[in-house]
């Protein structure tokens, strides 16, 4: 492996460590006191800068992100509250949001509170405040390269209802400052469900500042609602008190030979723990076939100053909507899709 600017062995690391959760690795824990009490967490550390933590009480969803200790990821005022506080009525799915890196939304329903079909659906469904099972998180060699790796299943089901199941692997390796995201949702009922989709990355402070750009693959950029400015979209800027979300669509894109869409965020002086800065760019891709939907949330509000980045296979203006023009994607019984993202740290 590459750690510490040089190539070492299996046996040369061993040699020089007790365990090698001294270099990096993974552990877990609970949060104890609070509306956070009984939260679990997976901490990873990749040796080379990178730490993030996987949450087991919510879909394996990442919460704090961050490079040599310098957070990338945007925490929402809610903590890693545990998801028992979780109301699905509404817009009260924004009282136990958590923010952090990744929040999923689906599997069912993405987008504003609506109705479909008869039934009243909550903001973003429900698969962001649904704990994982048959969880495993596990640090491990293969040959001279140590692979850290989380997977665990997560099921929204009802009786009479759907039966969707998300089995999620996160994949990180010592040495790198990266992590994957592989997805399998598969429908376990007998009749065909919609299925809505959405990865609601979020990033925040430090890493943007008034000097950071962000790079689209899109040659079309289309405001959600009406009255809002499309120039600017790629810029970010100071805290705005009153500031209301803009919301985009991005159109057109352009993926990359392998069939990959990527969105990239740089800071010409990301800020170091030491006290200096350096250019760091944060790029998050995906496949374009998987999730051919791009939305970006532009939020620079005060206290609430945060940049999503979203891929998905649907909107976010509900599923009659996307049902009533055709889009709706459904999933037969029996029938699995995967999904594929990674983000890198350059």
């Amino acid at each position: 492996m590459k750690l510490y600017g040089r190539t070492w062995t299996r046996r040369e690391i061993e040699a020089r460590v007790g365990r090698m959760e001294q270099i990096g690795g993974v552990r877990r824990f609970r949060w104890d006191e609070g509306r956070e009490a009984g939260s679990e967490q997976i901490e990873v550390r990749t040796g080379a800068g990178l730490r993030y933590l996987v949450s087991p009480s919510r879909a394996l969803d990442i919460s704090l992100a961050e490079f040599d200790g310098v957070p990338l990821s945007w925490q929402s005022p809610n903590g890693d509250v545990h998801p028992a506080y979780y109301d699905d009525e509404g817009l009260e799915w924004l009282r136990t949001a958590v923010g952090g890196l990744l929040m999923t939304c689906g599997l069912s329903y993405v987008g504003a509170p609506g109705e479909d079909e008869g039934e009243a659906f909550g903001l973003h469904g429900r698969i962001h405040h649904l704990p994982a099972h048959h969880i495993a998180s596990e640090g491990y060699w293969r040959g001279d390269e140590y692979h850290i790796r989380i997977a665990g299943t997560v099921s929204e089901t009802r009786i009479f209802g759907e039966s969707l199941h998300l089995h999620r692997t996160i994949h990180s390796r010592l040495g790198e400052n990266s992590l994957t995201i592989r997805d399998v949702v598969e429908n376990n009922g007998f009749s065909e469900m919609p299925l809505m989709l959405l990865y609601h990355f979020n990033f925040g402070f430090p890493l943007l500042t008034e000097k950071t750009t962000v790079e689209f693959p899109s040659q079309r950029i289309v405001a959600r609602d009406e009255g809002v400015p499309v120039d600017g979209y790629e810029r970010w800027q100071a805290p705005e008190a009153d500031f209301s979300e803009w919301v985009y669509y991005h159109e057109g894109k352009v993926a990359d030979a392998d069939g990959r869409l990527t969105v990239s965020l740089h800071n010409p002086e990301f800020p170091t723990a030491g006290g200096g800065t350096r250019p760091l760019t944060v790029r998050l891709s995906w496949y374009q076939e998987q999730l051919p939907r791009l939305i970006q949330w532009k939020m620079p509000g005060a206290g609430t100053h945060v940049l999503g980045i979203e891929p998905a296979n649907c909107y976010v203006e509900g599923r009659a909507k996307e049902r009533a023009q055709g889009t709706l994607e459904m999933l037969p019984p029996g029938a699995s899709r995967e999904f594929e993202l990674k983000l890198e740290i350059i």
